[in-house]
Formats: C-alpha cells, structure tokens, sequence
C-alpha cells in the first residue's frame, strides 16, 4: 500500500485514519472470505475465526484512539475496544453451548458495537473527516443485523451464514469511508464540502 502523505489541509490524523480504516475494511473483507469456505457447523477453525473477528476491531479502535487522541470520540472509542475484547471472549464461550448461542452473542455485539460506531462517526463529522456517511450507515445496518440474529437465535435453526454478508458489507463501508478520505484529500480546497 501507498502510503499518503498529509496534503496541504490534510492532517496527519486524516491520513491515519484512511490507512486504519482501509486495512479494517480489507480485514473484514477477507474474514468474510475465510469464513465462508469453513462449515456450517462449529468447526476449530469457524470459533477461532469468530473469536478473531472481534480482535481485528480491538486493533483497529486502539490504532484509530492512538492516531487522534484530542478526538471527543475517545471515550466511545475506548469503549469499543473494551466491549470488542469482551465479545471475542463471550464468542469463544458461546461457541461451547452451540450454533444459537453463538449467534445470540454477535447479535448483541454488532448492536452495541454499531451504537457506538454511530456515535463516533457523529462526533467525527468535521470539514477535515467529512459528513462520515460510510460509518453513519455502517453502525445503523449493524444495530439492525444485530437485532435479526437476536430473533434468528431463537428461532428453530438458527445458523452463521449472514456473518459472512454483515462483515464484507461492514468491510465495504470502512474501505468507502477511506475512499472518502482519499477524495477529500484530492479535492481543491475551496470547493464546498
């Protein structure tokens, strides 16, 4: 990857958080990928997948706090990490009880998770991060996929299928915020945002 340098108005935070946001969104991609070819069932290799999800967002957030430390998302953003960590904790435990269990914990994950994402990309939209539209998008879709694997959990077959559509399309949405950031970066200064 390329890196980008800081443009004139581009901060180098900005620049930070269009590599965070382009690798998380590449990482959501390829786990989307791997856990498509593993069984349907709980195999070794889908829990250890589904533990590693939420870790890719552990990493992310810590690296997108470090970069911008004045940000008044901070907080949120802390809580995230700390709520993320517990989920790869919770998803491992789940996966002992089974299928339903599993899909009950990242149904209650992808809800508060998305709520906080929200939050983030609310307190984000500044001239120099621009209106945060992907991340808007992203956490409202999270909250709601959340919310059908809570009512799937409970239903009579209950399967992890959907995780491999809620990742890529999360994925799709970091890489379209880093786009994002990338367009700004291009755009002459005096144009409106």
């Amino acid at each position: 990857m390329t890196a980008l340098a800081p443009a004139r108005g581009w901060a180098a935070d900005s620049v930070a958080m269009f590599r965070i946001y382009l690798v998380r969104g590449l990482a959501a991609i390829a786990w989307a990928v791997a856990f498509s070819t593993t069984p349907a069932s709980l195999s070794t290799a889908s829990v250890l997948l589904l533990v590693a999800y939420p870790l890719i967002d552990v990493v992310a957030t810590l690296l997108d706090a470090r970069a911008d430390p004045g940000s008044p998302a901070r907080r949120l953003q802390l809580f995230n990490t700390a709520l993320s960590a517990a989920a790869a904790v919770a998803l491992g435990v789940a996966a002992v009880d089974g299928l339903a269990a599993v899909l009950a914990t990242f149904g209650v994950w992808a809800i508060a998770s998305g709520g906080a994402q929200v939050a983030v990309a609310v307190r984000r939209r500044v001239p120099e991060l621009g209106r945060q539209w992907p991340m808007l998008t992203a956490g409202v879709l999270s909250a709601i996929a959340g919310a059908t694997y809570l009512v799937a959990a409970a239903g009579p077959a209950p399967g992890l299928g959907a995780l491999v559509t809620y990742t890529a399309a999360g994925g799709t949405f970091f890489v379209l915020q880093a786009a994002t950031l990338a367009w700004r970066r291009r755009r002459p200064r005096d144009l409106p945002a």
